[in-house]
């Protein structure tokens, strides 16, 4: 924001490169949750192994839990004065 940043731009800075390690974080678990699928089947009552309802529920329970996570940091970013922060104050 020092150098004409926007507080949007800040804001939209910081959550893209947060849900990025989540997006790659969330495809990599989903790809081990279907591998090992045939470990897990055993020890699932009332689902099947591969139930798409319960893997899309809790992709999207992680991806809104750190959107949030992301999101109030963000916020607080976009707060700060950048005189401040260029003295050394903050």
């Amino acid at each position: 924001m020092a150098i004409g940043a926007q507080r949007r731009d800040v804001l939209q800075l910081v959550l893209a490169g947060g849900l990025r390690l989540v997006a790659l974080g969330v495809a990599c678990g989903l790809a081990g949750a279907l591998v090992l699928t045939r470990v897990l089947n055993n020890l699932l009552y009332g689902v099947t192994a591969h139930d798409p309802l319960v893997f899309a529920g809790n992709a999207a329970l992680l991806v809104a839990l750190a959107a949030v996570a992301c999101g109030l940091p963000a916020l607080r970013a976009t707060r700060v004065d950048p005189i401040v922060v260029l003295r050394g104050e903050g």
